[in-house]
Formats: structure tokens, C-alpha cells, sequence
């Protein structure tokens, strides 16, 4: 293979997703600790830390202990370049998760042992199906009291319609959680130590069939259980596949606890081993594979004001295929034009680094002066491919938004503009209504928080909000229809969106249906992709 061909096959690119709380961000940094990327792990919770993780850079982020926006960070192990994409996962933050998953090959789900599948996991679950890219479960907090192994299993079997096949099986949970067997290996990884797992600590290896070892580190109880566990899950589980791993047919199954290392470094070896170098990627109707010598990338997020040193926008890519060359010319598609990738940069949360090439699965950052949109393709001169929509999610939540110091125009409407380029939220404002206010639409009602508290920290700007109770909004797609002359019901808003395109708020379903019915020639779409 050529150095281009090499470097591809060594990425490993995944999202880590769960519900909030089941340990998401916690197993990231377990993860960056043992693939060396950092020393010491942080703290995600609690106000007696000093640290914080790293994947969370927002200030808001340390402060409330949760992932608002998602995060890169890249790291070299054993032979393998990893980029994780670490994801929110509370569900008012989903939309950035939904478009974070359209940049990954790989999908690692993070399910408390003690909850099972919660909604989030089983929404999140289903983007990742659709897409039918490869999905690794880790079955988190085995340290606290936790449901059985088997109903665990079970459950994703069943809720998930996926086949399971477990790559270790814990021993005990709780305070008698000792360790896992690896069954690959058939070998016990047994932990004799239990601290918050601030630093590495490495499993003593004990073989399955040293009766007299397994007594002294776990315990007779313990063993004789285990003896009864591994004949029945190699008589009863699914048969180990690759292929079908791959496939997003089958899921590896690993338990542990992130907390106190206990399997992440099993884990994580294993993962790398099994888990799909950089996929094909639809564009135009035919794949682009990741392997052409061409480079081309499309923009899946856009964040401003990454931390107080650097006042400006990036646009995250997805390296689809070929080699990225600092200072070479590419052809930004939707905007029909040359340019260079100003400053282009990899990440380790907001730590940023100047690079000067990069390989199909890489995430790059490059400075955006507001000409880059969600979706956007960028390529070699010549190629001019389009990749596929990356979904949009109409906003569930309104909200009309007004500063609160009337001298503070031009900040205030810089702002809010920037922020919704983010795709976080969605803005509009009343055509010919002569209000200062913007209505502003979210899929979760705690953007409207960070919004706030954005506003303020990133451009000094206090704002109002005031309640709207639309909950339906509609695109006007039909070209000869003048908003301003609809029969429409008197708790509907004609609004415009600040790209110029006319919508309508609904409060509910019947308006909607008023409005097709009274106006010929009417049409409506509900939000699509970019």
C-alpha cells in the first residue's frame, strides 16, 4: 500500500454515546488515560475537584458536570490512530449528537449496568442502526449493585433486535465485583485494587483453570459461580463473527467500570482489533471510497468561541478520502469556489494543533469566516461530489428573545446569528413586525440556557426570554404562495428564518390541518437535512 493507503487503514474513528449518567464521558477519559494521551484522569462531578474532564471544554460544562457539545480528541495506540467524538447525552443537547454519529465509522454504547437501556440510549440506538455502522457496547458502573448480566444482554437482544455476544463476563458487581473473564483468552483479569482510577492500574492475569489462584484473589463463591457462567454463555450465546460486527449485525459485549478501570483497557485493545478502519461514505448516489487518492470532507459542526484565547468559528470535517495537504487549494462545492483550509488544526477538546496533513477518518478544525455551512462538501478540484444530507430536527420549543441593554444591537444580533450557524438552534423573526426580539427554536429546552449563558460570557450580552407555546413549525415550500395574504388560524406565525425562507409556527396539529385545507396550492414540509 502507499503511505496514503496505510495511513487510512490505521484510523479508527467512533462516537461514544449513552443516556446522561451512565458513565459516557468518564470511559472517554479512561480511554485517553490508557492510550497515553493524558496522565492523570479528571473529575467529571462534584465541586472538591480540581479537574475537570477533558473531553468537556465548555465553562458551563464544568459547571453543570454534563457534555453540552460534542468533542474530538485524537490519540496514537499500539499502532492505530484513534479519534474519539465524544457526544452529549442529555437528550436537549441530541441534535449535535445525531450529527456528531454522521462523522463516525464506529459506535460504542455506554449502558449502566444498574438501569439497562434508557430512552436516550434507545433513540441514539436507532440513528446508529440506520446507518448500520458497527456498535460496541460497554455495560458500565459493574462497581455498584447491578441487574443481572444475562437480563442485560437479554434486554439489548430483544429492544435492539441486534445479536449480542459478550467479550468478557464480570465476576460479581458491587463490592464484590473482582474482575472479568476474557473469554478470548480464557483467562481471568482480576483487580485487586479499588481507588477512583485516577491512574492506570493493570489487571492481574489469573488462567481460568488455576483453581487454587482464583480462590485466594475472588473467593470459592465467586469462582464456582464463574465455572457455571462460562459453560453456560459458551453453550448459549451467539457464535463470535467479525464479519457480522462490521456489519452492525452483531455486538460485542464488554462489562467493566470506568470509575475504577476495572476492563477499559481490555476494552479498548479489543475495540481497536474488531472495529472498521474508515467506511464509504454516499455521495451523489454512489460511494466514495476512502481509499481514492482524492481528498474530499464535509463539515458536520460548526462552534464559536472554543475558550477566550481564540475568538473565532471552526468548521469540524470528516476526512472522507485521500490525504489532506496544508496550504493546497480544494474545492469548496456549495460555495463554488477555490480556497485554502486556514489554519488547519486537530483537537483535544479545545487544545488545538497546528497540522500539516491529515488521512480519510481524521477530524480537522479550520477557521470558517462565515462561508462554511452544516453539510457543506469540500474536495480536489475536479471531483466535485455532494455527500448526504446530514439531518436537521425541527425545534420542539420557542422562545421570543430580546436584549436586555438596547445599546447592545449590534453585539446581540452577531451573537444569536453565530451561535445558530452552530445548528443548535434555529432562529426567526416576524416579517414587517418592527420587534427587536427573535424567536428563537430548540429541540431541548436547556439550549435556551446555554444560549443564555452563552450570550453573556461569549458577547457580553444579557438577554429576556419569554415563552411561546407554538409547537409545530413548517416550511412554505410551494413558490407562488404570498405568506401575508394565508387563511390561517389565529394562534399561527407566519415567521421567516434568517436565511429568507418563510415558515409557520403551530400550537398545534389542527392548525396545521386548517392551513392546507383553506389555502390552495399551499404547500408544507417539516424541517429535512441541509
Amino acid at each position: 500500500m502507499s503511505g496514503t493507503r496505510e495511513e487510512t487503514a490505521r484510523r479508527r474513528t467512533f462516537a461514544i454515546i449513552s443516556h446522561p449518567d451512565a458513565g459516557k464521558t468518564t470511559l472517554t477519559e479512561k480511554l485517553l488515560l490508557y492510550g497515553g494521551a493524558i496522565q492523570l484522569a479528571g473529575a467529571v462531578k462534584g465541586k472538591a475537584a480540581a479537574r475537570h474532564a477533558v473531553s468537556d471544554w465548555m465553562e458551563l460544562e464544568k459547571q453543570r458536570g454534563i457534555s453540552i457539545t460534542s468533542s474530538v480528541l485524537q490519540f496514537e495506540y499500539k499502532g492505530c490512530c484513534v479519534n474519539i467524538l465524544d457526544t452529549p447525552g442529555h437528550q436537549d443537547f441530541s441534535e449535535d449528537t445525531y450529527r456528531t454519529l454522521m462523522a463516525a465509522d464506529s459506535a460504542v454504547m455506554v449502558i449502566d449496568a444498574a438501569k439497562g437501556i434508557e430512552p436516550q440510549t434507545r433513540k441514539l440506538f436507532k440513528i446508529v442502526a440506520m446507518r448500520h455502522i458497527p456498535i460496541f457496547t460497554f455495560i458500565n458502573k459493574m462497581d455498584r449493585e447491578a441487574r443481572s448480566p444475562y437480563e442485560l444482554t437479554e434486554e439489548l437482544e430483544k429492544e435492539f433486535g441486534i445479536a449480542t455476544y459478550p467479550m468478557n463476563w464480570p465476576i460479581g458487581s458491587g463490592y464484590d465485583f473482582k474482575g472479568v473473564y476474557d473469554r478470548a483468552e480464557k483467562q481471568v483479569l482480576a483487580y485487586g485494587e479499588r481507588s477512583r482510577g485516577q491512574e492506570r492500574i493493570h489487571a492481574e492475569t489469573i488462567v481460568a483453570d488455576d483453581t487454587a489462584a482464583l480462590d485466594e484473589f475472588i473467593g470459592e463463591g465467586l469462582r464456582r459461580t464463574l465455572e457455571d457462567d462460562i459453560e453456560l454463555i459458551e453453550g448459549a450465546s451467539s457464535e463470535f463473527d467479525p464479519v457480522a460486527i462490521r456489519a452492525g449485525r452483531l455486538s460485542p459485549v464488554f462489562f467493566g467500570s470506568a470509575l475504577m478501570n476495572f476492563g477499559v483497557e481490555q476494552f479498548l485493545d479489543s475495540f481497536l482489533e474488531l472495529a472498521a478502519p474508515p467506511l464509504a461514505r454516499v455521495a451523489d448516489g454512489a460511494e466514495v471510497d476512502p481509499y481514492d487518492e482524492r481528498f474530499s470532507a464535509f463539515v458536520f459542526k460548526i462552534q464559536a468561541n472554543m475558550n477566550k484565547s481564540h475568538r473565532d468559528r471552526i468548521a469540524f470535517m470528516r476526512i472522507c478520502s485521500g490525504r489532506f495537504e496544508r496550504g493546497k487549494e480544494y474545492w469548496h462545492v456549495q460555495g463554488g469556489k477555490s480556497l485554502r483550509l486556514a489554519q488547519p488544526q486537530q483537537m483535544m477538546a479545545e487544545a488545538r494543533e497546528i497540522i500539516d496533513e491529515a488521512y480519510a477518518g481524521d477530524i480537522i478544525g479550520v477557521f470558517d469566516p462565515g462561508i462554511y455551512s452544516i453539510g457543506d462538501t469540500v474536495c480536489e478540484k475536479g471531483m466535485d461530489v455532494r455527500f448526504e444530507g446530514i439531518p436537521t430536527f425541527a425545534p420542539e420549543h420557542f422562545a421570543a428573545v430580546e436584549r436586555v441593554d438596547t445599546m447592545k444591537r449590534k453585539q446581540f444580533e452577531t451573537g444569536i446569528k453565530q451561535i445558530a450557524q452552530e445548528g443548535a438552534i434555529q432562529i426567526f423573526h416576524e416579517p414587517n413586525s418592527g420587534l427587536e426580539e427573535v424567536i428563537v427554536g430548540v429541540v431541548g429546552v436547556l439550549q435556551f440556557e446555554v444560549l443564555e449563558y452563552r450570550l453573556k460570557a461569549e458577547y457580553n450580552v444579557e438577554v429576556r426570554r419569554r415563552a411561546l407555546p407554538y409547537e409545530y413549525v413548517r416550511w412554505i415550500v410551494s413558490p407562488d404562495t404570498d405568506p401575508s395574504k394565508l387563511s390561517l388560524t389565529g394562534d399561527t406565525k407566519w415567521v421567516r428564518d434568517f436565511r429568507g425562507g418563510d415558515l409557520l409556527l403551530f400550537t398545534g396539529q389542527w392548525g396545521i390541518k386548517w392551513a392546507e385545507e383553506r389555502n390552495d396550492g399551499l404547500l408544507l414540509r417539516e424541517f429535512g437535512s441541509n
